[in-house]
């Protein structure tokens, strides 16, 4: 009986270990393929043809610095995006955890957070864009 319990708890383990291998997969590209040097990536069309920063401008540079271990130049790229790595983190271990147990993951979040979200994200573009935000650039 011992081994059927734990091939399931295999089973249910794999969803998760397969999405942390594609987030470890693609945070190993960006850190071998340097954001900063142009040609690798494709160019944010909103600051290309605006010259507005969008909320998501600097994240290669961001993640890219993380691999690294330049923590303060993550946040100097992107803070939003290094926001965004450490819920990740937190989440996939509460999934982890939960899925190890037996227990369903469900993420489901109401209209107050995703319109909370939506304002931070709003926030955090406007603030990067104006004068005294520059300290938000990437």
């Amino acid at each position: 009986m011992r081994g059927v319990n734990a091939e399931s708890r295999s089973v249910k383990l794999a969803v998760p270990a397969g999405v942390l291998a594609a987030v470890v997969g693609a945070f190993a590209y960006v850190g071998a393929v340097d954001p900063n040097e142009p040609g690798h990536y494709p160019a944010c069309p909103l600051l290309r043809y605006t010259g507005i920063y969008c909320p998501g401008c600097g994240g290669l540079r961001s993640a890219h610095a993380v691999v690294h271990g330049d923590f303060l130049a993550a946040l100097q790229d992107n803070a939003l995006a290094v926001a965004g790595y450490a819920l990740f983190a937190v989440l996939w271990t509460v999934w982890v955890v939960r899925a190890a147990r037996g227990r369903p993951f469900r993420i489901d979040p109401g209209p107050v957070h995703l319109w909370a979200a939506g304002a931070l994200l709003l926030v955090f573009t406007v603030v990067r864009n104006l004068p005294f935000g520059g300290w938000l650039h990437p």
